[in-house]
């Protein structure tokens, strides 16, 4: 069966240098382009896929929280995040949350086939060294799906009623989720909650942003 190579990219002239690493890392395989974390998704429904290449920022995803999902979802897809940030905190946090490894968009050609090369092997690919476990982000990790949307939507400013109807369940509902998030998290208070899910989310630079 021929290898599905799925790259994630929201800029098609960076999908396609994507594409072209990815054709000297899997010669024979065929590429699936999508814009969107949707669409990665629909992608993945279709079929098995040898690996992901996932940007964090597209119009549906702005930040690990993308990652989170669809290791849930999917946990022996390898997934390669390429990302504008070069923060070595988000290195980090991907790689603490299960990403195979992760290749700056600034990289050269040679340097993404090396990367691709190393996960295509089953090593990690990482730009540097990365510091210890992070907790607040393993606590983080250990939400269920369904905390973690409730979480989001506490993020976005919801109350209680307005996230029970966005979710079509009930208010008790909401508040027992918040309390086992509260305490999942070490938290006291839904303020302190965002904070820390502040952690998700990755800066995007300036340059990238105004990128045609």
């Amino acid at each position: 069966m021929t290898a599905r190579i799925i790259i994630a990219d929201d800029h098609p002239l960076f999908r396609s240098a994507l594409a072209h690493a990815v054709s000297k890392v899997w010669p024979e395989a065929a590429i699936i382009e999508a814009s969107t974390a949707a669409e990665a998704r629909a992608a993945l429904a279709d079929g098995a896929a040898e690996a992901l290449l996932l940007d964090l920022h597209m119009a549906d995803s702005t930040g690990l929280s993308v990652l989170m999902d669809l290791r849930q979802d999917y946990p022996a897809l390898p997934i390669v995040i390429v990302s504008a940030s070069e923060e070595p905190r988000v290195a980090a946090a991907a790689a603490q949350l299960g990403a195979a490894g992760f290749i700056p968009k600034s990289s050269s050609l040679d340097a993404m086939r090396e990367g691709l090369s190393a996960v295509r092997d089953g090593d990690g690919w990482f730009p540097e060294a990365h510091a210890g476990a992070d907790d607040e982000l393993a606590r983080i990790a250990s939400l269920t799906p369904a905390q973690r949307r409730i979480l989001a939507a506490i993020r976005q400013g919801l109350l209680n009623k307005q996230i029970a109807y966005e979710l079509a369940i009930s208010e008790a509902t909401v508040k027992a989720h918040i309390t086992a998030i509260l305490r999942k998290l070490g938290v006291n208070s839904r303020t302190q909650a965002v904070l820390l899910a502040a952690k998700l989310d990755v800066d995007q630079p300036v340059a990238d942003s105004a990128r045609a």
